[in-house]
């Protein structure tokens, strides 16, 4: 099968520290020149994100928040997929001394040790949210809000199906993204968990992982699948 597009996690998967390098960059651009789309999924807000990654706009849609906005760089439209936090559930929090918490449109995060206390907020107030991990940071959203959700609706968009995507990413978070994805990459510094759900694992750290990835797909010579996806769900 041909993959016509690539859908990266950005921290840790193309950034190193925040910031892309010029191969990744150059890789990206050959990668839409051969006439594939390119897709960035992450779990940063917009607004930084476009602060230290202007060079988004090589990118045909962003899925921010870990899947709860939609971004269309070229035309700089933002469409929301799911409904923000309530106010109290953040009052809740800061009362409780999560700190630092951010809040974007939607998503709601913090780092550990702070995972308990914001799990027991949730099920005392009776929340329908669920705790993403990404490392040690710690991302609640409403319940169903993943990576693979936020790829699903930017694929209506691209008219393109899951089959026909190439998942990559390094972290707990990027997990919903392989799954939702034809094919499930990881990195080299991906943790334990991802790399043992993905369909291949990368020599390369970050950028050059994903490099690696790239030279492989745009030679027509990506490596045998060393499980099959059968059992799991797309």
């Amino acid at each position: 099968m041909k993959y016509l597009a690539l859908a990266t996690d950005y921290d840790g998967t193309l950034a190193k520290d925040g910031r892309v390098d010029e191969k990744t960059l150059n890789a990206l651009v050959r990668f839409r020149e051969s006439g594939r789309k390119l897709i960035l999924v992450t779990g940063r807000e917009l607004n930084e994100l476009l602060e230290i990654f202007p060079q988004i706009q090589q990118f045909h849609r962003a899925i921010v928040e870990n899947g709860a906005l939609l971004y269309n760089p070229r035309t700089q439209e933002t469409r929301m997929l799911c409904q923000p936090p309530p106010v109290e559930f953040i009052e809740t929090l800061q009362k409780r001394g999560v700190a630092p918490l951010q809040v974007g449109r939607a998503i709601v995060a913090t780092w550990e040790p702070h995972g308990k206390t914001v799990q027991e907020a949730i099920d005392q107030m009776k929340l329908p949210f669920q705790v993403t991990l990404n490392k040690n940071a710690v991302m609640v959203l409403p319940n169903g809000v993943t990576k693979a959700s936020g790829l699903k609706e930017a694929l209506v968009d691209l008219n393109l199906s899951p089959q026909q995507v190439v998942g990559v990413g390094d972290a707990e978070n990027d997990l919903a993204l392989l799954a939702g994805s034809g094919l499930g990459v990881a990195v080299a510094n991906a943790v334990t968990e991802l790399k043992g759900q993905a369909d291949w694992v990368m020599y390369g750290k970050r950028g050059a992982g994903v490099r690696e990835l790239i030279d492989r797909l745009l030679g027509s010579n990506l490596p045998r699948r060393h499980r099959s996806r059968s059992s799991r769900e797309i």
